[in-house]
């Protein structure tokens, strides 16, 4: 064990909220008869095995510097009682306030604690860090900061439906909060529970999908949010950073993470709550507004939109030119196979080797390409890119997809980001814009940090469909657009009026408990794709890494097995179909205890909607105790 400022102690509590149920939470915090403040984290994990392993690096090193740090179940999870909500882990506001409301009782419980100093710090990842703005917001009197890594955001993108991730996400919600609570935990009483858990449970799909874009959570407290470029969350970061007020100051950081709260920034954090829960002057609310990775160095900006950020305009029959276009020819064609978007890579990377988008340039070649002449000299792209596009009479409601690559001098391809946009149409039919005086649409791209180097071009390539990512609208004929009337506008930063930044550190963490890994003897590639020439149709399998048997210190062995599989016919886009399967078994051998949990979700569409087949099947100890089936019929267009 590191040496701390503080010895810690560790144990497990039960939180009662109003209606009675009680919910599972493990407490660490610093030996000491002084009241301290809390850092709480509550999610709808499982504290005793899914997190227990970052759980027991993470908050003992908290308490190790003198906060209380709590970690949570959520309601109907995990060992703590009650029903889950319904689509409880949805990032909408309308489909967390059960959650929310949890958190705001359980806030209070904790500052009302004799060990707590009555202030609240809140962290949370993905899902759980957009629950902690929204509890912050409930009681900021008593939550003082928030840390929000990754905060999850909408499941629509440029008025498309997003096909990566989400069922399988959605599957796997399912199966989180169909496993039983832990006898060991929990008691006899363990049965009882999972199956009131089971009988109550609903896919969080058809909420996830049918809810309408809603706007990210805003700071209500002091706030540092932290992302990597390449994470879905990087805008809504960005969007935090540029709210930020005197009264409610926010902090910023975007580097080259995959998904989740990195290391190297417990040390903000620990920076962070020592400021605004125990009134040390850390200096923290005087860091630079943004502190961002460039590809090259690290960039302080202060404030964000940063001044030394200016907009840069490329034509796209200028300086960007479509290779092959006929001077006189005023519309390019985009029609792209329906494969395009296969080399996309993971919608949410967390750090495993098939998560990176490869080399492009097969993507390339199945879209429509804009190069710019060799740079003269290195670029720094720091923001969000903009797409102005005049399309053709007739392209109204297809789909765009744009991606913005540097290209080497030896052709190498590499994504610097993308965007889409579903092309507005009036009720006539007629694309808009058909009046000349209305204004083209713009397709924004996601949030680049960047530098390219000298000698390299810029590639904008154009394509009508980017799946497993987006689901194909029904046309296949694509769009047309005129680039004497469209451009790309970059985020062009100079490196003059930004100071360096100084690079993160990790800190040196407590090790976790001891946990065996067994894996498969035939492990499964991560990503593999099959084309399949003679039906002229493209399969993805995806298969996670994690995969594999562990068995925990306190006995329970803990086995997960997950295959997506995404396919396609080359010219037809509604032959789309998506299915994950997952099968999660948990056993504590010695208690003869064992369970399985089977989910799948597969999903199909049609013209104007998603259709949605889920199945759940729980075993004990082989036999079947639940099964049940929903049929979900959701619109593409949610207004």
């Amino acid at each position: 064990m590191p040496s701390y400022p503080h010895r810690t102690t560790r144990e497990d509590l039960r939180v009662p909220l109003p209606d009675g149920t009680e919910l599972y939470a493990r407490l660490w915090r610093p030996a000491t008869d002084a009241p301290v403040p809390v850092v709480l984290e509550y999610s709808t994990g499982r504290l005793t095995d899914w997190t227990a392993t970052e759980d027991a690096r993470r908050h003992p090193w908290f308490a190790g510097h003198g906060h209380a740090a709590v970690r949570v179940d959520a309601r109907g999870h995990g060992n703590s009682g009650g029903l889950p909500p319904t689509a409880a882990t949805a990032a909408t506001a309308a489909t967390a306030d059960r959650l929310v409301e949890d958190g705001a009782d359980l806030v209070r419980w904790l500052a009302d604690r004799p060990w707590c100093n009555g202030r609240i710090g809140l962290l949370g990842t993905g899902a759980a860090g957009a629950l902690a703005l929204r509890i912050a917001a409930r009681v900021p009197d008593t939550v003082r900061a928030v840390v929000t890594a990754c905060p999850d955001g909408p499941h629509r993108l440029g008025g498309a439906v997003l096909a990566a991730d989400v069922h399988t996400r959605a599957t796997a919600h399912l199966a989180d909060a169909a496993r039983p609570p832990d006898p060991l935990y929990v008691g006899d009483d363990w049965r009882a529970q999972w199956l009131a858990r089971l009988d109550a449970l609903e896919p969080p799909l058809a909420d996830w999908l049918a809810a309408p874009a809603a706007p990210a959570p805003a700071a209500a407290v002091p706030t540092l949010a932290v992302a990597g470029w390449s994470d879905p969350s990087a805008a809504a970061v960005l969007a935090l950073a540029a709210r930020s007020t005197a009264a409610v100051p926010v902090r910023a950081v975007l580097g080259p993470w995959p998904h989740g709260l990195p290391d190297e920034l417990l040390p903000e954090a620990l920076r962070w709550y020592d400021h605004w829960l125990r009134d040390v002057d850390t200096g923290a609310p005087g860091v630079s507004a943004l502190r961002s990775w460039l590809g090259t160095r690290w960039s302080a900006d202060d404030p964000w939109p940063s001044p030394g950020v200016r907009e840069v305009r490329y034509g796209l029959d200028g300086p960007l030119r479509a290779a092959g276009t006929a001077s006189e020819d005023r519309w390019v064609r985009v029609r792209s196979p329906q494969h395009t978007g296969l080399n996309a890579g993971a919608y949410v990377p967390h750090g495993r080797p098939a998560d990176r988008p490869p080399d492009q340039r097969e993507e390339d070649g199945r879209s429509v390409c804009f190069d710019s002449r060799p740079l003269p000299e290195p670029l720094e792209l720091h923001g969000s890119p903009a797409l102005t596009l005049h399309p053709a009479p007739g392209s109204g409601g297809a789909l765009v997809a744009a991606r913005l690559c540097d290209v080497a001098p030896d052709g190498t391809s590499t994504l610097l980001t993308r965007g889409v946009l579903t092309l507005p149409a009036d009720p006539t039919g007629v694309a808009a814009p058909a009046d000349p005086a209305d204004p083209d649409p713009v397709l924004a791209l996601a949030p680049v940090g960047a530098t390219v180097p000298p000698g390299h071009r810029l590639r904008l390539t154009l394509s009508s469909t980017y799946w497993p990512w987006l689901w194909p609208g029904a046309d296949p004929d694509g769009f047309a657009v005129d680039p004497s009337r469209s451009a790309l506008t970059l985020p062009v930063h100079d490196p003059a009026t930004g100071t360096d930044a100084a690079p993160f550190r990790s800190p040196t963490l407590p090790l976790p408990p001891p946990l065996h890994l067994t894996e498969p003897l035939t492990a499964r590639p991560e990503r593999v794709t099959v084309h399949d020439i003679g039906r002229r149709e493209w399969r993805t399998e995806l298969s996670p890494a994690t995969d594999g048997t562990r068995t925990h210190p306190d006995g329970l062995v803990r086995a997960e097995h997950t295959v997506t599989a995404y396919r396609i016919l080359t010219a037809t886009p509604l032959s789309a179909q998506a299915r994950t399967d997952r099968t999660l078994r948990l056993e504590r051998p010695a208690l003869g205890w064992d369970i399985t949990v089977h989910t799948r979700t597969e999903l199909r569409c049609d013209a104007a909607h998603l259709l949605a087949h889920t199945q759940l099947r729980a075993e004990e100890a082989g036999n079947v105790v639940f099964a049940k089936e929903w049929h979900h019929r959701i619109p593409r267009d949610v207004g």
